[in-house]
């Protein structure tokens, strides 16, 4: 967890710092300026719209009694690429685009889906919870 933070913190904005610089030497400090702005409304417009959405869907979910897992997750996915596409630089603005495209998103999700399952099979994440579990020797059943 600290070796992300580390990447996080300070790998990924060094990174972004040499690029911006770099493709501001070739394309010029204006022309730099105007791509960030325009990833960044860009960002904003499409995250706005996606965001909208999905509250639809997850509202539609909720009114039919169905969790809208699958929803929520792609709120926050929504939610990190929009920022990531405010965020100025070119690496943040390719995974902006990446969270924010519907087939990518839904590939990414796919992984994060595996990932979370593993970590919880592991131990790697665990709950915990104010109430007592129950050992009465019976199972709950689901009558659905």
């Amino acid at each position: 967890m600290f070796g992300y933070l580390i990447l996080l913190f300070t790998i990924l904005p060094a990174l972004e710092l040499a690029l911006l610089i770099k493709v501001g030497t070739h394309i010029g400090v204006g022309s730099t300026l105007l791509i960030i702005i325009f990833t960044g409304t860009l960002g904003a417009t499409l995250a706005r719209r996606q965001g909208f959405l999905v509250l639809q869907k997850i509202h539609n979910d909720l009114n039919h009694g169905i969790i809208p897992n699958s929803q929520l997750m792609d709120g926050l996915m929504i939610l990190t690429g929009g920022i990531l596409l405010l965020t100025p630089g070119f690496i943040t603005d390719c995974l902006g685009i990446l969270m924010l495209t519907p087939w990518t998103r839904a590939l990414i999700k796919k992984w994060l889906r595996r990932k979370l399952q593993n970590m919880i099979e592991t131990g790697q994440i665990v709950t915990i919870t104010p109430f007592q579990q129950r050992d009465d020797g019976y199972e709950d059943i689901d009558i659905n």
